[in-house]
């Protein structure tokens, strides 16, 4: 039996669904794709080319990258959007058990125009890790580096720059060395990124802490060319789940945990005093423990942080400069969206998570009318487009910025 074969038997894809009513104006700032096969091909120096990750075929006819000796097998993890739900999972997939929409990006704009999204950020799969994580690890540091800015080429070439009306260039940083992610902050900036991936807690991965100025260099940069820096759950390898033989569903329950920590961490390490302007994007950490983090940091500061150097001639507290720097990114639309005043009604976005098993797709519209009512016209602008794309820079069509006619079934 030929593997293409085999790999229909595995998976269903369903056909197209019927374009969603397009309601809203959406600004997702959280989605995912999965790199192609031929993404490293003419990206890496001559001398490097053969050691670039590259995609090989097993005897079971499992897809894998394999990148200096290691085999990463989930080529598609989770990329589960538009098979059956009973088909969702976590095992690796090939290319052709994938929606294109995973991988090419003219399929991926059809697949926004099906759900309603008018623009999207995506992060990307394993083969890089969700912050370039796979590419610092590297035995080899030049071929990582090299590595690393081939798939930013690629993101800038074929990915955002097809259709830049509609999708948000992000980069990836070079987490080995601050003054080289730095340098390239900057020269991306000029290339058109408006973001960039970093991991949540370096220390997680053996790097430098938050709480020294290891990485002054590259937050500056962020902060003097508007970079967002995005701050993506899971980018650290960390996780609140400590349970062994624990299911997969503890850690999907506890993963907001992982943006509080990365808030309340980056908050009292100063970032936000020492560079006022940087803008820090919590990707898919939702919006829930936020108001507890406001309160507890209120309280915290009123008793044991009373002698705290750093914030004693700061012009803002604490819960101040979180309003100011950090905003909120949320696939769901919780009851706790009743505090938005509380966290910052100017502070939150909307995420899509496509190919992922938390997607709303193709959904997101449908979902979106259902959770924001009862909030203000100028409320749901906020929170569907306009504070992505004031954070971002992405300006959106004078006409697409009023809600549409409900009849309407265009992105």
């Amino acid at each position: 039996m030929a593997v293409g074969e085999a790999a229909q038997q595995r998976t269903t894809l369903l056909p197209d669904p019927e374009p969603r009513e397009r309601t809203f104006t959406i600004i997702s700032v959280d989605d995912h794709l999965i790199e192609p096969a031929h993404l490293f091909e003419g990206r890496v120096p001559a001398a490097l080319a053969d050691r670039a990750p590259r995609v090989v075929v097993d005897d079971a006819g499992r897809e894998q990258w394999l990148y200096e000796g290691q085999l990463y097998p989930q080529v598609g993890l989770n990329a589960v959007a538009g098979r059956p739900k009973e088909e969702w999972s976590m095992e690796p997939a090939r290319f052709d058990e994938m929606r294109p929409g995973c991988y090419d990006v003219d399929a991926r704009v059809r697949d926004m125009d099906i759900d309603g999204t008018y623009a999207s950020l995506c992060f990307p799969s394993l083969i890089a890790g969700f912050a370039g994580t796979v590419f610092a690890r590297s035995k080899d540091s030049e071929l990582g580096l090299a590595c690393l800015r081939a798939w930013n080429d690629w993101h800038r070439e074929e990915w955002a720059g097809p259709h830049p009306d509609r999708i948000i260039a992000l980069q990836l940083a070079w987490l080995d060395e601050p003054e080289v992610a730095a340098a390239d902050v900057r020269a991306n900036a000029e290339r058109g990124f408006k973001a960039v991936s970093f991991p949540e807690n370096p220390v997680d991965l053996g790097l430098p802490s938050m709480h020294t100025t290891h990485w002054d260099p590259f937050l500056r940069a962020c902060e003097e060319t508007d970079t967002v820096v995005c701050l993506h759950n899971g980018s650290s390898s960390w996780t609140a789940a400590r349970s062994p033989g624990a299911p997969l569903e503890l850690y999907t329950s506890l993963f907001p945990v992982n943006a509080l920590v990365t808030a309340a961490d980056w908050l009292w390490a100063g970032i936000p005093t020492r560079f006022p302007e940087i803008k820090v994007a919590f990707s898919e950490g939702g919006i829930g423990w936020v108001p507890m983090l406001i309160d507890r940091v209120d309280y915290v500061l009123d008793h044991s942080a009373v002698g705290l150097a750093a914030w004693k001639d700061a012009e803002l507290s604490p819960v101040e400069t979180l309003r100011r720097n950090f905003w909120f990114c949320t696939i769901d639309i919780p009851t706790t969206f009743a505090l938005r005043d509380h966290i910052g009604v100017d502070r939150i976005m909307l995420e899509s998570d496509y190919p992922h098993a938390d997607s709303t797709w193709p959904d997101t519209q449908v979902r979106a009318r259902k959770g924001l009512a009862g909030l203000s016209p100028q409320e749901v602008r906020m929170v569907t487009w306009e504070n992505a794309s004031r954070l971002f820079r992405h300006p959106v069509p004078d006409h697409l910025q009023v809600p549409a006619a409900a009849t309407s079934k265009e992105a």
